[in-house]
């Protein structure tokens, strides 16, 4: 790893984290709270879509932000020759 370009590395890094904490507030704070009551008139078969974000869709989407932020941090790895963590890898 060059070390001119960690800062750029650790830019990008916590950038895609910032924007992935954007996302998780805004799934979990607006639309399964604040937004809860206006979202409740659409339904998914026989739920509102208010109470079933709350319950069901923002665990989707955590769990969907978890597998992105891994595949995201795994391109830039490779892109600044970041080596690998995983032990049958060393």
């Amino acid at each position: 790893m060059n070390p001119q370009r960690l800062p750029n590395y650790w830019r990008q890094n916590t950038a895609l984290i910032r924007t992935l904490l954007f996302v998780w507030a805004l799934v979990s704070l607006v639309l399964s709270i604040l937004l809860v009551q206006a979202l409740n008139k659409i339904s998914i078969g026989t739920l509102p879509l208010g109470f079933w974000m709350a319950q069901q869709g923002s665990i989707f989407v955590f769990v969907a932000l978890i597998f992105l932020y891994a595949k995201q941090m795994d391109k830039l790895d490779r892109q600044y020759n970041i080596p690998s963590s995983k032990p049958d890898e060393q």
